[in-house]
């Protein structure tokens, strides 16, 4: 079958197409005709060699923690009414940019009527990754959110979720289309973290006051000056480090401020609520009711292309490969 290989770590340049054998499920696994993949930022740290958070693969491997398509065989001990059916699945980190993938059966998702692969691919796991955040936020309505990267697949998530909880949103993301994308999908204002003195226009934007709600994406410099304009009692949510260094908050500093820190810890404590996150979100779009923001997508061979699209920070909303 296809797929798409890192050969060594490095830039794009290192995913190169090439051929393997068909996989085999083993027991409590199915294989899935890959239709999607998806892509996450963290995928491409990871493909560099610079990734903090996770341990580095054996090369060569294939790429792609998510996957959509249908089943096309079970293992034993799998359940047989899973052949055929519409599925979303993490591969475990690897294994996504191919024809066909194996998947542990616990990590299926059914894809509803009236939802596209694609669109679905586009929620996993950054549908689930927004509604554990907003969760834990705790957002009431009437108070003032700020979305970091909101033009990105985690954060025009953000903003709607956000805007249905009653809250009012500062979108921040880097360029005019990303912006509009945000006001798009309901922020009520939007600011360039690439400009000087944006963090005192999202302090105006919000009357003086501040956010009440800060989602840091981003890290860095981004992150600590959205911590410096958090209103006094809010809360400063860590679920991302585009930057390269997530933000990290004293504790001393923290109460100093009377702002609660969910730090990107928080992340590892997602998991045993996933699937509920994926089928609710998968529902809610289903209905209508959450956009998925499919941006570009790359046929399975221009898999390079797509990285180097995503590390340009050129890329709007969610990237997919269509195989």
């Amino acid at each position: 079958m296809r797929v798409v290989q890192v050969t060594r770590f490095g830039g794009p340049e290192v995913l190169v197409p090439g051929e393997v054998p068909d996989p085999v499920a083993g027991a409590g696994q199915v294989v899935v005709d890959v239709s999607v993949a998806g892509i996450t930022f963290v995928e491409t740290q990871i493909r560099r060699g610079t990734d903090k958070w996770h341990d580095r693969p054996e090369l060569p491997y294939v790429p792609g923690g998510v996957v959509g398509g249908r089943v096309r065989t079970v293992g034993a001990g799998v359940d047989p009414g899973w052949w055929g059916r519409r599925v979303i699945a993490g591969t475990g980190g690897s294994g996504g940019f191919a024809e066909q993938a194996v998947v542990t059966v616990g990590d299926l998702v059914v894809v509803p009527e009236g939802l596209g692969l694609p669109e679905a691919c586009a929620l996993h796991p950054d549908g689930s990754t927004a509604l554990g955040l907003v969760e834990g936020a705790g957002i009431r309505p009437g108070e003032w959110v700020l979305v970091e990267a909101a033009g990105g697949g985690v954060g025009s998530l953000l903003v709607q979720l956000a805007r249905s909880a009653g809250a009012r949103v500062v979108a921040a993301a880097h360029g005019r289309r990303k912006l509009d994308l945000a006001r798009e999908l309901g922020a009520e204002a939007t600011v360039d973290y690439s400009e000087p003195g944006w963090a005192k226009q999202v302090v105006e934007a919000t009357g003086g006051a501040g956010p009440d709600v800060v989602f840091d994406g981003v890290g860095g410099e981004v992150g600590r000056a959205a911590f410096e304009v958090t209103t006094e009692g809010g809360r400063f949510s860590v679920h991302g480090a585009a930057s390269g260094r997530a933000t990290a908050i004293e504790p001393v500093e923290a109460r100093r401020r009377g702002v609660r820190v969910l730090g990107i810890e928080q992340l590892f404590g997602f998991v045993p609520h996933k699937q509920r996150w994926a089928e609710q979100v998968l529902s809610e779009a289903a209905a209508g009711r959450v956009r998925p923001v499919i941006g570009q997508t790359f046929t399975l061979e221009r898999a390079a292309e797509a990285h180097a699209m995503i590390e340009a920070r050129r890329a709007l909303g969610k990237t997919l490969l269509l195989v």
